[in-house]
């Protein structure tokens, strides 16, 4: 604990702070705890959510999936390949060291060197530095995800991390699930300071007294953060007042919780789509058109939300979530059984033919009930599936494999845009360029990706959206994909805590600004 108490220090005095409002405890419980304080050690939701108590990014999304000025407080696109960003003056690292430039330039630069950052950051060439307090961020190409991307940019403390640690290692290095310093160490510029860490046991957090955002609303002054993997332990420390806020919330307990007249429920549409691929190389028949609008005419993916998902999912006809640049409101589930069989018998397969389906058991919300259920829909026009569902480390070889005809993937955008869904899971697949990687369907449309290179360098956002909207509308009606649903999100608190502010399809809780009453 003593490696924590030189950061803490500043923080102990954090409810002087606060300006006068009264500082609160918060007891939280999520499912994990991040393996790591190193901000580039992994590309995970929860190193992400930690970054956001601990460090601060340039810039951060909101719950309209815009963005809200951190680190920098504007940004103005120079020219087609460069984006300027003005940083705040007079922000501190937990250290006491001031943020410049250099600062951010140095993380900038650790990023492009990281194995799980250095894919989103590939399209950018360099960060400059103008002055003390401006930095442009220039691009490979025109980019238009420079903003999507500076998200990702939480600047580090570029001293604190400057030397050599007790063993003779660098202290800036990234080391995988290893014990290097930025791993059992931090110095972020975020609202909280962690005082005592016992990995997989307990986190305990105390707010930054010299925290920059003396308008945030936020009045937790310190933070006990428990990891409860098992949903009903978790569910039943919440209930029991042990602690005042838990996620995720299982689908199972959804109801329970809500008719608490303790506690409160959050909801929110997510951004991670599930669907099945059609392997089109395995099964000729899938190579017919009529064939996969059949399958798709064929599920019932809004009952599939309403009895199996208990209405915790939102069904989709596209990839893109509402919020993206490319969703579209016209397009509509399309469940019509009497349709589905008319397409068959169109396509010569009246009488149907026998299929293999794979799908994990373990990684999405009630995915094998899922499986069995579409399954069970594909007999109606009778496709006789065999299926086999497995735990996710032995189903992501067979997927890599494309082991059967039919195959599951639920897929969130890195990036918050649409382009990334196509990128992965629809276009010609290409190994020397990692499009389509994870295309187990070999779906291929040219126009589709035409669309998705020319959008790649298009800034222009109402000429972008276009381009988006068109790949979706052919995806649609090329039956590229069977659209399941979007994974809806939940987050559960006592009564008084006020989280519904600061929750966000991401998942990335803003506590720095969480109120308690």
């Amino acid at each position: 604990m003593k490696r924590f108490k030189a950061l803490a220090a500043a923080a102990l005095l954090s409810a002087f702070a606060l300006s006068g409002v009264q500082a609160r405890t918060l007891k939280m419980a999520y499912d994990a705890d991040p393996v790591s304080l190193d901000p580039h050690e992994q590309l995970s939701g929860g190193t992400l959510q930690l970054s956001h108590m601990i460090f601060d990014p340039l810039i951060r999304w909101n719950q309209e999936l815009g963005f809200d000025p951190r680190l920098a407080e504007k940004w103005e696109r120079i020219d087609e390949k460069t984006v300027r960003f003005s940083l705040r003056k007079g922000v501190k690292f937990h250290s006491g060291n001031e943020m410049t430039a250099l600062d951010v330039r140095w993380t900038f630069d650790r990023l492009k060197r990281s194995p799980d950052f250095k894919g989103i950051f590939a399209p950018f060439e360099a960060l400059n530095i103008v002055d003390k307090y401006t930095i442009d961020i220039v691009t490979k190409e025109p980019y238009p995800l420079v903003l999507h991307t500076a998200t990702y940019i939480f600047p580090m403390d570029r001293k604190f991390y400057d030397g050599y640690d007790a063993k003779g290692r660098p202290k800036d290095a990234i080391v995988k699930h290893g014990d290097a310093f930025a791993s059992t160490n931090a110095s972020g510029t975020g609202p909280f300071v962690i005082t005592s860490r016992e990995q997989g046991v307990k986190v305990e957090f105390e707010r930054f007294g010299d925290y920059w955002d003396k308008g945030s609303p936020g009045n937790v002054s310190k933070i006990v953060f428990t990891p409860i993997k098992e949903d009903p332990t978790r569910v039943a420390a919440l209930l029991s007042g042990d602690v005042d806020f838990i996620a995720p919330v299982p689908p199972a307990d959804l109801q329970r919780i809500d008719k608490d007249p303790n506690t409160d429920l959050v909801t929110m549409s997510g951004t991670r789509i599930i669907t099945f691929q059609l392997n089109q190389n395995r099964r000729p028949e899938f190579k017919d058109k009529r064939v996969r609008q059949a399958i798709v005419h064929a599920v019932n993916n809004e009952g599939i939300v309403e009895k199996i998902m208990r209405g915790f999912g939102t069904a989709a006809a596209q990839q893109s979530p509402k919020g993206y640049l490319g969703y579209d409101p016209k397009l509509k589930p399309r469940y019509d059984l009497a349709k589905a069989k008319q397409l068959m018998m169109d396509a010569g397969y009246g009488n149907g033919f026998s299929v293999t389906m794979m799908a994990p058991n373990n990684r999405y919300v009630n995915d094998d009930k899922i499986a069995e259920a579409v399954a069970g829909m594909l007999s109606k026009i009778n496709i006789k599936v065999d299926l086999k569902t497995m735990p996710k480390a032995q189903y992501w070889p067979k997927f890599d494999e494309r082991a059967a005809d039919i195959m599951m993937i639920g897929w969130h955008s890195d990036t918050e845009d649409s382009s990334n869904f196509t990128e992965f899971l629809l276009m010609t697949p290409d190994k020397e360029t990692g499009y389509g990687q994870y295309n187990s369907g070999n779906f291929s449309n040219a126009k589709v990706d035409e669309l998705v290179l020319a959008n790649q360098k298009e800034t222009d956002v109402k000429k972008r959206t276009a381009m988006l909207q068109e790949i979706e509308q052919i995806l649609y009606d090329d039956a590229a994909f069977v659209p399941l649903h979007w994974q809806d999100r939940a987050w559960a608190a006592r009564k008084g805590v006020e989280i519904a502010p600061i929750v966000n399809v991401m998942n990335f809780p803003y506590l720095g600004d969480l109120v308690i009453k």
